[in-house]
């Protein structure tokens, strides 16, 4: 569901797919080729936009406030199960692989692969092309692999995304999910350039 002054629109044929137990919180951008799975939150003032290629939002991520989610042509931006992306980071048509903490501030360019169960540290640097491996701490600028989480580290990871499982629905039960009024239905798509879009309601947000 998607909250009251949220925007959520088409732009060039690309269009969003919002499963309805995401949220959108007001304030956040979501446009173009976008998809949202169960559970997934995008927090105030956080913009993901898919207009040059596809981002997916996978179950129980949490994309924070004011961090900003694109892809490139040839590079989608994926971000897997459980992972949290912390505020103001920016991800650039990477893959975050699941159960990933992305730090506040850090930011993860084209190309880049986080694999499964890694931490990035605050205002880390992923470098374009950069590989990863699973349950790694990476750290700096420009970011290197510091060493193996532990898996008391990992379980924290998990913990986290499922903290803002919850603080979505905290949110939600606290009027994110009054029905807007007749001068702006965030329910349905808008093109670019504000009318509604011609293929009818978008689904499920």
């Amino acid at each position: 569901m998607a909250g009251l002054g949220a925007l959520i629109a088409s732009v060039g044929g690309r269009k969003p797919e919002v499963d309805p137990e995401a949220l959108v919180a007001p304030t956040s951008v979501v446009v173009g080729e976008v998809t949202l799975r169960a559970g997934a939150s995008v927090w105030y003032g956080a913009v993901l936009r898919g207009d040059c290629d596809s981002v997916t939002l996978g179950r129980d991520s949490n994309i924070q406030d004011n961090c900003t989610v694109h892809a490139d042509p040839g590079f989608p931006a994926v971000v897997g199960d459980r992972v949290s992306v912390g505020h103001n980071a920016v991800l650039h048509g990477c893959v975050v692989e699941d159960d990933v903490l992305v730090g506040m501030g850090s930011t993860v360019l084209n190309g880049a692969r986080i694999g499964a169960g890694s931490l990035i540290a605050a205002q880390a640097l992923v470098p374009q092309g950069m590989q990863v491996p699973p349950g790694s701490l990476v750290a700096g600028v420009p970011a290197r692999v510091k060493r193996e989480l532990t898996r008391e580290e990992r379980e924290g990871i998990k913990a986290n995304a499922a903290m803002y499982v919850e603080l979505a629905r905290t949110h939600r039960a606290g009027g994110l999910d009054r029905e807007p009024g007749p001068e702006q239905d965030a329910r349905e798509p808008q093109d670019a350039h504000g009318g509604r879009d011609a293929q009818g309601p978008e689904r499920g947000a």
